[in-house]
């Protein structure tokens, strides 16, 4: 038997590979003085404004690098 023909197999992208957005981790008092809010913190921002609230941040899609 030939090994010359048959189909080309493709090699697959390693999930490493890619490339992927990295956001920082901001607190609510950052959020407070956004001058452009979003969603997403001003939601986590009213959150912590309840007593005994414990939070470690919100992603900000203001700080969005790739990585």
């Amino acid at each position: 038997m030939s090994k010359g023909k048959g189909k080309a197999v493709k090699k697959k992208t390693a999930s490493t590979d890619k490339k992927q957005f990295h956001y920082k981790l901001v607190m609510s008092g950052t959020c407070a003085v956004c001058k452009t809010p979003c969603a997403r913190g001003m939601d986590y921002l009213e959150r912590m404004s309840e007593p005994g609230a414990v939070g470690k941040g919100v992603p900000c899609i203001l700080t969005r690098t790739w990585g």
